[in-house]
């Protein structure tokens, strides 16, 4: 018999948490055309037709509609370059990101 004592060895797996979520919000105003805002949707977020269609009714209807989630740079650079195109046209198009619960 051997006087060695030999103790499991245990190993610690560091908890790595997901990135937190950031939601794109298009928000609804009256001076937009809607096949504009329709192309940016398609154009920005890669929609199909009908899908964009509803994303911006669903807006013009309660005045905001939940676009997209993503990881929070690119929301940020979604929303920006959605609500430059609008700016480059001269309308008052407004996309917004917020944190997801």
């Amino acid at each position: 018999m051997s006087d060695v004592v030999t103790r499991p060895r245990t190993t610690t797996k560091p908890q790595v948490e997901r990135p937190r979520l950031y939601k794109v919000i298009l928000i609804n105003d009256d001076f937009t055309p809607r096949d504009f805002v329709t192309m940016v949707l398609k154009a920005e977020f890669r929609m199909t037709q009908e899908e964009a269609y509803r994303v911006m009714i669903t807006a013009h209807r309660l005045g905001a509609c939940v676009v997209a989630v993503y990881a929070r740079d690119v929301a940020e650079t979604k929303a920006a370059r959605a609500t430059e195109a609008g700016r480059a046209k001269g309308y008052p198009l407004l996309f917004t990101t917020e944190p997801e619960e």
